[in-house]
């Protein structure tokens, strides 16, 4: 049966497939996209808005921890009252929300000073640390998995996939541990074990970085390293991968082209879990290097009940976990051709 006159007609697309006339643009598609992602992303902030002022109001009256003894029915009414305790939770929530949505996160109340002020350093400082981390991270997986997947089965893949299940296995609390054993304390007294707080930020003492910087590297590398590996063994033995050796093309060649190309979805998803990861991972190797950052400014805020800090702080991690997610879901379609061409 020959196609109907009032049908739309089919015309070729720059990947090949076929686009009927009246299908959406390409550009109205990525921009509904776009907007329900970010809508997605701006809920769950809110969500996790509400989840952290609930927590926190969990931990106490703070006009009973700063009083602590003294306090008296009169002197907790009028610290309550200057503190806005005094008013109900609604109205408290939306009060300490507008101000999150102007970058006022209010006055902590251990130093009475602004809470943007008290954590600005601390933020740069895990920024710093966070980034020197991923630079090496990424890099370093790749070529784990790349070396790895080229030998597959080989003793040297057996032992490189043991070392990785072993230090994946390992807290990172426990790889710092071990690191300040072997290269600060008992076999090598060669870097310092404890960072101090910099009068001109991380790069004025660049050395206290390495032991942090290497305790979120082995404690990340092993998750990514072995999930490339997987996909580039997947990939290595496909059909047109087999087609390109055939064909004569050099197997670096290959590999450079065909594989690694095809294998960076997942590890794109992957890497971004694990840097999201990295935001609240960061609190515990801070804390145990003692480290400036907002890993410790946490924990001083918790033993503080310091409620402004706590709230400042745990709704920056989450944000940065949907950011990081928001943008790993753009590069994976970006990357892939059947899905930059028909977003859903």
């Amino acid at each position: 049966m020959s196609r109907s006159a009032t049908e739309p007609a089919a015309v070729p697309a720059a990947d090949g497939s076929l686009l009927r006339d009246d299908a959406p643009s390409p550009i109205r598609t990525w921009t509904l996209w776009a907007l329900r992602r970010v809508g997605m992303a701006v809920l769950t902030l809110w969500l996790i808005s509400l989840l952290v002022f609930t927590a926190t109001h969990l931990l106490g009256d703070p006009a009973e921890a700063i009083l602590g003894r003294s306090a008296t029915p009169e002197r907790l009414a009028a610290l309550r009252s200057e503190l806005g305790l005094d008013r109900s939770a609604v109205h408290q929530y939306f009060s300490w929300l507008g101000g999150v949505l102007t970058g006022d996160f209010g006055t902590s109340l251990a130093t009475k000073g602004p809470v943007s002020a008290l954590i600005g350093t601390k933020i740069v400082n895990s920024a710093v640390l966070v980034a020197i981390s991923a630079v090496i991270i990424a890099p370093l997986s790749a070529l784990v998995a790349l070396y790895s997947a080229r030998r597959r089965d080989r003793a040297v893949d057996h032992v490189i996939q043991v070392a990785l299940l072993g230090t994946a296995a390992l807290p990172e609390f426990v790889i710092g541990i071990l690191l300040v054993t072997v290269f600060s304390t008992v076999v090598f007294t060669w870097l310092p074990s404890v960072a101090v707080s910099w009068a001109g930020g991380p790069w004025t003492d660049p050395v206290v970085m390495i032991l942090p910087v290497a305790t979120l590297t082995l404690a990340v590398v092993p998750y990514v390293a072995r999930i490339l590996r997987a996909s580039l063994i997947e990939v290595l033995e496909s059909d047109y991968v087999e087609m390109a050796r055939l064909k004569g093309v050099p197997e670096r060649r290959a590999v450079a082209r065909h594989a690694l190309g095809n294998a960076v979805v997942p590890a794109i998803q992957v890497m971004a879990l694990q840097l999201a990861w990295l935001a609240g991972g960061v609190v515990v190797v801070e804390s145990l290097f003692l480290y400036p950052g907002i890993g410790t400014a946490l924990v001083d805020a918790v033993r503080n009940r310091d409620v402004p800090v706590i709230q400042a702080l745990a709704l920056l991690i989450a944000a940065v976990y949907v950011v990081v997610n928001l943008i790993a879901d753009v590069l994976t379609i970006l990357v892939t051709p059947k899905l930059r061409t028909g977003v859903r």
